[in-house]
């Protein structure tokens, strides 16, 4: 999708399809009332006839109207109120794309950006719009012998009242674009099957970046590498695995040297069994989103690196199939990690958070200005938010208000949960410094509290996407591609 900014009279300027919004109730004004008065009342005319009357998502599309270049204008209904929120803006677009991707327009110049969004900009307002648009033309068929139809639609204008707006626009345009790109490799990741999604073809994945952008420098540690540095606890989780565990770092120089790097932690499973805790069988298929965290990491450093962030990126994959075998990691088993801390494993499904401390150990030698991982790590975080909200905690109240900031203006929302020191309590065990797991009460808090004993050397946040990754089964089941603009908005803020 050609996204590009264009400002001019409206009934004069050359498209497939014109869209404008018409408010229900109310008299037509902004690009409505120039188009009705451009056409001589046509488009009253079909207000008045009971064509459309503005209610909400609903839609007429007229050809040919009398002193109007575009071949078709498309009307969609915003319903009544004053000023949309983001789900109602967010629904505004969906009905727009999905009525016009199917349509006989190959490029549309769409008014939306000018209806008023609260708390929103022109900026914000455009590039939430083209981000929607990119993820309502998403397709992923690349296993299927009869391929999905392309959508007709190729190009989208953004249209501007004003002229001194441009500048503003072709931001929003080129963050869209890049923050869309970067959405739409995590949801393909994400949406790949586990025996073709293992941590090898990751870290292929990663070489590839590395050599489609010349500033950023890749490193794929092997088994062999993370034994040496002793992390115990993730090499547990792949002792049961054919496949042998990854942890791949990517990192990217757009600051200066000395400045310290964000680091950016992607929990890999590739395929989650439970290992010998294993999985009832009802929907583990949707265990390969259990690498969702290090398909963000791929995602958010795609975009970053296309917007060339003035900043310093280092992003930690690490990487691990879970399985049961003869060699795999057993209930009852203790286990050391790289930070010496000894791990009493009750519950080998509680896997992510075993190659989450060893690779937020290593994170340690990077001297990070501030440390987030990604992970799906606890389906408690399903039954806390649902899956509207990721789940937000760490050690650093900046940090945490910085990623429910972004995730406000990315419309990517977090919640935060708390990390009392009595949660900790819940992790004692009789025969080594810590449980990998808490019991059955706040899972998804005594899992950040595990994972906080590893990221006292640095400001660290959490985030538990097990509820936002993937919507779970059905035709609609697939990689959501969150939290990418959550983490891009909080780069653009770090970048300035």
């Amino acid at each position: 999708m050609d996204f590009n900014v264009k400002h001019g009279t409206l009934e004069t300027i050359k498209s497939g399809c014109l869209v404008v919004a018409i408010s229900e109730g109310a008299d037509l004004d902004g690009p409505a009332a120039e188009l009705d008065r451009a056409c001589s009342g046509q488009i009253s005319a079909a207000i008045k006839h009971g064509d459309i009357t503005g209610k909400s998502g609903q839609t007429l599309l007229l050809f040919g109207l009398p002193g109007v270049t575009a071949q078709r204008v498309l009307l969609v209904g915003r319903g009544k109120e004053a000023e949309l929120n983001d789900r109602q803006f967010r629904k505004l677009v969906q009905k727009v794309i999905n009525t016009l991707k199917d349509g006989g327009a190959t490029d549309a110049l769409i008014t939306l950006a000018e209806l008023p969004v609260t708390g929103r900009d022109l900026y914000s307002r455009a590039r939430l719009m083209l981000e929607t648009v990119r993820e309502n033309l998403y397709q992923f068929d690349q296993f299927k012998t009869q391929k999905a139809i392309k959508p007709r639609l190729k190009k989208c204008l953004v249209w501007s009242a004003d002229k001194a707006d441009a500048e503003v626009l072709k931001r929003a345009v080129t963050h869209a674009q890049a923050i869309g790109d970067g959405i739409d490799l995590t949801r393909t990741l994400g949406n790949l099957p586990g025996n073709v999604c293992t941590p090898s073809y990751l870290a292929s994945q990663a070489k590839e970046l590395g050599k489609a952008y010349k500033e950023l420098d890749v490193e794929i540690l092997e088994e062999k590498d993370m034994k040496a540095l002793g992390m115990g606890a993730l090499l547990s989780v792949s002792a049961g695995s054919a496949e042998p565990a990854k942890l791949i770092r990517m990192s990217y120089q757009g600051g200066k040297p000395k400045d310290k790097p964000h680091v950016l932690v992607g929990k890999g499973i590739t395929f989650d069994t439970g290992g010998i805790s294993i999985k009832p069988s009802p929907n583990m298929d949707e265990m390969k989103y259990d690498m969702c965290g290090a398909a963000t990491v791929f995602g958010v450093m795609k975009a970053a690196v296309v917007l060339q962030l003035p900043i310093n990126i280092v992003c930690l994959v690490a990487a691990a199939e879970n399985m049961p075998s003869g060699t795999a990691t057993k209930p009852g088993d203790i286990v050391t990690s790289m930070s010496g801390q000894t791990i009493e494993i009750l519950n080998t499904d509680a896997e992510g958070r075993l190659v989450l401390c060893d690779a937020l150990t290593y994170a340690e030698k990077f001297k990070p200005a501030s440390v987030v991982d990604i992970a799906t790590l606890t389906g408690a975080c399903i039954v806390a938010l649902g899956s509207n909200a990721s789940a937000v905690m760490g050690n650093n109240d900046e940090l945490v208000q910085q990623l429910l900031s972004a995730g406000k203006q990315a419309d990517d929302r977090a919640w935060e949960l708390p990390l009392f020191d009595e949660y900790q309590e819940q992790l004692d065990s009789p025969f080594a410094d810590m449980a990998n797991i808490g019991g059955p009460k706040a899972g998804s808090i005594t899992a950040g509290c595990f994972l906080s004993r590893y990221a006292k050397a640095y400001p660290w946040a959490h985030l538990d996407i097990a509820g936002t990754a993937w919507t779970s089964g059905g035709k609609d089941k697939g990689a959501s591609g969150r939290p990418v603009p959550l983490l891009m908005q909080y780069l653009l803020n770090q970048a300035g």
